[in-house]
Parts: C-alpha cells; sequence; structure tokens
C-alpha cells in the first residue's frame, strides 16, 4: 500500500492570475505553500498556520477547492492528500520557515519550472478557469 501524506495548500493567484509557488529547502519542486497537519488541527487551522509560517501573511478569505490526491513531489513512492483552499492575503507573500524561493507561474504557460504533481494535474487547471 502506497504511504499517504495528508496536507492542506493555499492557491494564491495575483491580479495576473498567475499562481504562486514555492520551493521548500532540499527540494528541487515548486508547489503551493501549505503543509502537514499538526495533532488535531482542522484543515482551516492549519491552512493558517503554515501560511503565517511560510509567507509572512495572514489569510484574509479562504474558499475550498476540494481534496485532491496526487504522487507526493519530494517523498518517492508515497502520495498527498491535499485539502485545496484558494486564499487572499492581507499583503504580499515573503519567504518565511523553509521556503528558500518563491515564483508566480502562468497557469497556461508554466515555462521550464518543476512543479509538483498537484499543481500540475490540478492547481493550474483551476487558474486557467478562474
Amino acid at each position: 500500500m502506497t504511504p499517504v501524506i495528508r496536507i492542506v495548500a493555499a492557491v494564491v493567484l495575483d491580479d495576473r492570475n498567475h499562481v504562486l509557488v514555492v520551493r521548500k529547502r532540499d527540494t528541487t519542486a515548486f508547489m503551493q505553500p501549505g503543509g502537514k497537519f499538526e495533532a488535531g488541527e482542522s484543515p482551516l487551522e492549519a491552512l493558517h498556520r503554515e501560511v503565517r509560517e511560510e509567507l509572512g501573511a495572514a489569510i484574509t478569505s479562504a474558499h475550498p477547492l476540494g481534496h485532491h490526491d496526487a504522487a507526493a513531489a519530494n517523498e518517492p513512492g508515497h502520495r498527498v492528500a491535499a485539502d485545496l483552499f484558494a486564499v487572499e492575503l492581507d499583503g504580499p507573500p515573503r519567504l518565511g520557515a523553509e521556503i528558500v524561493e518563491m515564483a508566480w507561474v502562468d497557469p497556461h504557460d508554466p515555462g521550464d519550472i518543476e512543479l509538483a504533481p498537484l499543481t500540475v494535474g490540478v492547481v493550474l487547471e483551476y487558474a486557467r478557469v478562474s
């Protein structure tokens, strides 16, 4: 049985409808800000905590985009079970916690940046139709 990592992730779009992606320390793939749950956290509690830690910003609105499964980007042989939320931030994102790089990706032409399977399979499609 394939191990599953339960996560929460934030889909942040700018005024051009580009998608914010981040790269965590010691990884190669860019993905949505977010991460694993702490004991007893609800998806929204985990989302607020992760965004504060990783982007140094607070969430002003969060709309659920559903539960999605994909291959894990940085844990070979694992899958992620992600609760996705479209979020708006109270200010510009900045590098925090384990985030070493961030980028805004055009969902119609993401270029050659290495993106996590969840980003490619779900998030870019959401941004294309938003």
